[in-house]
């Protein structure tokens, strides 16, 4: 299937209807080793818990993330885009969702995990301005890969802030965000 352009994306809180298509994307995105459905029930429950969704104008759910807010720190627990959909700036685009619930909330770091082998997940993270602080080994189930625990600084500090606007004026060159 080939995908046009992406031209909008609509980033919402997720909601309890949403969650038949995320867990679609969850088992598209990471196998048999997935989030169930009841994992993502609990989750809006879960008064620590911030879930987003990404669609587009069609009103095709596209994409969806999700974090915990401890105290200072936002810990990314799951994200994934549509294959179909990827590398259009739509995980981007739920990743600056992400970083502005943090400012308003005075979450002050981020952080997760990733495989160590995906390298546009990384590249995207580095961007954001996380960095590789440790591994865990053998982390995910499916191939006992390692994950690369990855940290930003934090987020209110000029250095941080600075990339993160131009990162952000990059991309609303590229896409109209909601």
């Amino acid at each position: 299937m080939s995908v046009k352009q992406i031209s909008e994306i609509f980033i919402t809180p997720m909601t309890r209807d949403d969650i038949e298509q995320v867990t679609v994307i969850e088992e598209e995105a990471y196998g048999r080793h997935h989030w169930t459905k009841s994992s993502f029930y609990d989750e809006m429950s879960n008064n620590l818990a911030k879930y987003y969704t990404a669609k587009i104008s069609s009103g095709e759910l596209v994409g969806y993330a999700g974090t915990w807010h401890i105290m200072d720190e936002g810990h990314i627990t799951t994200i994934a885009v549509k294959k179909d959909y990827q590398r259009k700036h739509i995980g981007e685009a739920i990743i600056h969702r992400i970083i502005e619930d943090c400012y308003r909330e005075g979450v002050k770091y981020l952080t997760l995990e990733v495989r160590e082998s995906n390298f546009p997940a990384i590249k995207l993270y580095e961007k954001y301005g996380f960095q590789s602080l440790g591994t865990r080994k053998g982390y995910y189930q499916d191939n006992n890969e390692n994950a690369l625990i990855m940290w930003t600084e934090n987020i209110f500090y000029d250095k941080f802030k600075q990339k993160y606007q131009e990162n952000i004026k990059n991309l609303k060159t590229l896409i109209e965000l909601k």
